[in-house]
């Protein structure tokens, strides 16, 4: 559980990020170091083979780690992407689920997994986000 209006003040700035709109993105979960969130399958987002675009994939990971960072910083923190990698282990045929874990909030870095499943609960994808505090 958050402490206070915490969770508001996420979530007000997050409705306000165009990616979180354009994916159709439905938080589920904040809690400390933590975010759960659902991206509908959006056919609009398919990849060559009729399955949830990698990339689109790797947009929605990128976009719940720092949800999960700003747990631990609030909403107003500045930060950027530095690197991240993902591995795709199955073809996403459903709407993602996305469980991002801070793994360290360090002074300026912050290292995050993400592990996103089809709505049946097969693990599609593993990823890692890592954030710099500007």
């Amino acid at each position: 559980m958050l402490e206070g209006d915490l969770e508001q003040r996420i979530l007000e700035r997050v409705r306000k990020i165009p990616a979180f709109d354009k994916l159709g993105l439905r938080v589920e979960e904040l809690s400390p170091g933590r975010c759960v969130a659902v991206a509908p399958h959006d056919k609009s987002f398919d990849g060559i083979f009729e399955s949830f675009h990698g990339g689109m994939l790797m947009t929605v990971a990128d976009t719940i780690a720092c949800f999960a960072m700003m747990t631990y910083t609030g909403p107003d923190i500045r930060v950027a992407t530095t690197d991240m990698n993902i591995r795709f282990l199955a073809p996403c045929l459903t709407d993602v689920r996305a469980e991002a874990k801070v793994i360290k909030m360090g002074r300026t870095l912050c290292p995050i997994q993400v592990d996103l499943y089809d709505m049946n609960r097969r693990h599609v994808a593993i990823a890692q986000v890592n954030y710099i505090q500007l």
